[in-house]
């Protein structure tokens, strides 16, 4: 792992995060959680916000595919997603959500402002982004797909997104 110049937990404390915060609307697996807590670790966002039904650390299937990760991404609890949402639009936030719907905008077109702070609301595996969250989001954004299915997983998916996201907000 020296090899890899990996930083510490201390140091990834004190490392300056990407203005982007992932919210998790009644997502049911544990694993999926914490694969999306790795993902947030791999680029260094702001934190994890787990709303409704979705498991908080330190649940065994979270912990599992996490990898310590839970410890060094701070995340948050809210009951209700829409009272999330109300917050982080408070401190300044666009809120997308990542779903399919026909008032979407293609993530490859989704182009963030430089010094804007943005979340990014995941649905459950089933539902998707519940409708009243859906209606106090500011956006959505949505993948293209070209298979049969239209349908990724939630922690692919995040990985998906905030890789576009990451790169396009580095790059600027």
């Amino acid at each position: 792992m020296e090899a890899l110049n990996r930083l510490s937990p201390t140091a990834f404390s004190a490392t300056e995060k990407l203005p982007l915060v992932l919210v998790l609307d009644n997502v049911r697996s544990g694993m999926n959680v914490g694969s999306v807590f790795r993902t947030a670790d791999a680029f260094a966002l702001e934190k994890i916000i787990l709303c409704g039904i979705t498991a908080v650390p330190p649940h065994r299937e979270i912990l599992k595919t996490a990898l310590g990760s839970t410890e060094t991404v701070p995340w948050e609890q809210y009951e209700q997603t829409a009272q999330a949402i109300k917050q982080l639009k408070a401190e300044g936030y666009k809120v997308y959500a990542v779903e399919q719907i026909s008032d979407k905008t293609w993530l490859q077109d989704f182009n963030p402002e430089p010094g804007e702070k943005y979340a990014l609301v995941f649905g459950n595996e089933v539902d998707g982004v519940a409708d009243p969250v859906l209606h106090a989001c500011d956006g959505a954004v949505e993948i293209p797909q070209f298979g049969t299915k239209h349908s990724l997983n939630i922690a692919v998916a995040a990985g998906i997104v905030v890789w576009e996201i990451s790169r396009k907000v580095r790059s600027s």
